[in-house]
């Protein structure tokens, strides 16, 4: 059985611990998501998404 999580739902999560756990203010929060708003509409979005995709799919695969 295979059980997947995206990838947005688990950076949510991370941000909603790093704001319960006062490691990081609301504002830098807001900046942040902000930030991945703005990267997503430049050429630089390819190069993320082919760099996450890599690195989930070694993490899949050093899981089997």
């Amino acid at each position: 059985m295979e059980i997947t999580i995206s990838l947005v739902l688990l950076l949510a999560v991370g941000v909603a611990l790093l704001l319960r756990f006062k490691a990081v203010g609301a504002g830098a929060a807001v900046v942040v998501a902000l930030f991945g708003f703005y990267l997503a509409d430049t050429d630089a979005s390819d190069t993320v998404n082919q760099l996450v995709t890599a690195v989930t799919g070694a993490l899949a695969d050093a899981g089997r």
